[in-house]
């Protein structure tokens, strides 16, 4: 029976080596169309002789050698497997192959015991979960890939599920030949892309079969649609053709109420209305393409068929909607308002749609409209000879080549004339009072705003002073029980604001008549 199994087991593995060496080659050009992260479990306890542990290292260094490392494309992390697992690195140490191949050759072997158990805990924990510092990109492929001798595993197949429930894809990579059921359990199926088993010194043999079934999960299958307007788009892509070849490009709107499929199966594709899709090629080399003639506010669909005679190569989907077609003017704003002009600005600038531009304005609210022509290309202009505090009404309106017309209106108030107080002067009256007469200022007066304070510089006067309202009637006031020098000021007072005062001083030593006149 034993005899029998183990033939069986024998079969199974020459079946699967057999498969494996015909594995298609995938050339140094194509490793850069992958982006995900991928940590290696690395076996390094006492189970493992010294020169078994070099020939994993140099497997694993020839194995990660070709793939291009980056922020945007693949990140390898080394975990090693001891009596007390050690992060060897992490995703964000080595950016660059020199780097890398460089922390590989320093790497020492642990040797204790094969505490698989804790390094998968501290994988789970603080290695593989998106997001967190020094953890995996989100929406990216991970990858655990665990170099063992297999010999006793420990408890790994629950939290091996664990890893493959969050999406984690594990392979194994076993240089001897027991545990097989538990490796069988433990990887992501298919078993035979993901399970390896070899003889320490043949493990060369595998390296581009592993390779491959790494790249099958990390290639870089999705389209980015960038730079969305109301008209174009901007596809971008991960390079899968070695120079050689081209792109075919398809998109079109989809059809209200009609289901996409990442395949582009029957029904979907953007050509099935005809004269609704466009098609465009570039070459093997290119990266982006410009997607343009499109519909504002409408959902597209593209596909990109990487077409080659090397290899046949996954055609990609993906889906987009356009922005809402704005019309200038979409937005006025005024600034820079003073009594007698505004400044109003729009946008956006769109001098290839628009014909014409103008700013019409009234004084609310029977004013006479006025109407100003700009030039297309400007977004704003200054509006002179207004009337001061008064409130107007100013639209902007912009002829397309369209046909349509779109206006916007806003309104803006000019600031209020404030005329300056002309004349001032003071006559001491007595001993302590001080009689203060001024001219009126200009219509629209509100009143006036004396104040008076005490001689700041001397500590007995500091803080005497006092203030008071008038009617725009009065021209003059007596003010009383005045400290021995003191500063008298009035300002007229307007509905929106204060005008510029003036001020004198008062002594009152003599009966004299203090003043000034602008």
């Amino acid at each position: 029976m034993a005899m029998g199994f183990r033939f069986i087991l024998t079969l199974y593995f020459v079946s699967v080596f057999l498969c494996r060496t015909n594995a298609q080659t995938v050339p140094d050009t194509v490793l850069n169309c992958c982006e995900g992260d991928v940590l290696v479990l690395l076996d390094a306890s006492g189970s493992i002789a010294s020169y078994e542990f070099s020939h994993m290292v140099s497997f694993l260094a020839e194995l990660l050698q070709p793939f291009s490392l980056g922020p945007d494309e693949v990140r390898f992390s080394l975990l090693l497997v001891g009596t007390e697992p050690r992060l060897e690195f992490g995703f964000e140490t080595h950016r660059t192959q020199q780097a890398l191949q460089a922390a590989l050759r320093q790497i020492k072997q642990l040797r204790g015991d094969t505490n698989t158990e804790k390094a998968l805990e501290m994988a789970r924990d603080r290695v593989l979960p998106p997001g967190v510092p020094g953890g995996t990109r989100p929406n990216l492929p991970r990858v655990l890939l665990w170099l063992t001798d297999g010999v006793d595993p420990g408890p790994v197949r629950e939290p091996m599920k664990e890893l493959r429930d969050e999406g984690v894809k594990v392979l194994v990579v076993s240089t001897g030949h027991g545990n097989f059921q538990v490796l069988r359990q433990v990887v992501s199926p298919p078993v035979e892309d993901h399970l390896y088993f070899v003889d320490i010194e043949d493990i060369s043999i595998i390296t581009e079969d592993v390779r491959n079934a790494i790249i099958e999960i990390i290639r870089a299958e999705r389209l980015q649609v960038r730079d969305v307007s109301s008209r174009s788009a901007s596809l971008h892509w991960r390079p899968v053709l070695a120079g050689s070849g081209y792109y075919d490009i398809t998109f079109g709107p989809i059809p209200s109420g009609a289901e996409t499929s990442p395949g582009g199966g029957p029904g979907t594709s953007p050509g099935t209305s005809p004269g609704h899709y466009q098609r465009i090629t570039r070459p093997g080399d290119a990266t982006n393409a410009q997607l343009t003639g499109l519909r504002p506010g409408t959902k597209y669909k593209v596909t990109l068929r990487p077409e080659s005679n090397l290899n046949i190569l996954k055609t990609l989907t993906t889906d987009f909607t356009t922005q809402p077609e704005v019309l200038s003017p979409s937005v006025v704003t005024v600034s820079e308002s003073t009594a007698n002009s505004v400044r109003v600005s729009w946008g956006p600038v769109q001098p290839d749609s628009v014909q014409s531009v103008q700013v019409e304005y009234s004084a609310l609210p029977t004013g006479k409209l006025q109407i100003a022509k700009v030039n297309k290309q400007q977004n704003s202009t200054v509006l002179r000879n207004l009337q001061p505090d008064t409130q107007y009404l100013v639209t902007v309106s912009a002829k397309h080549a369209s046909g349509s017309e779109r206006a916007m209106s806003v309104k803006v108030c000019t600031q209020e004339v404030l005329p300056a107080l002309a004349d001032l002067q003071l006559t001491t009256v007595g001993s302590d009072s001080v009689q203060v007469r001024w001219k009126g200022a200009e219509d629209g007066l509100r009143g006036y705003w004396v104040t008076w304070e005490g001689d700041q510089s001397r500590p007995s006067q500091a803080g005497a002073g006092s203030s008071l309202y008038l009617p725009p009637t009065s021209l003059s006031t007596t003010l009383k029980n005045m400290p021995p020098s003191a500063r008298v000021c009035v300002s007229p007072v307007y509905r929106t604001a204060r005008g510029e005062g003036l001020c004198c001083s008062a002594h009152f030593k003599d009966a004299l008549t203090w003043g000034y006149k602008s």
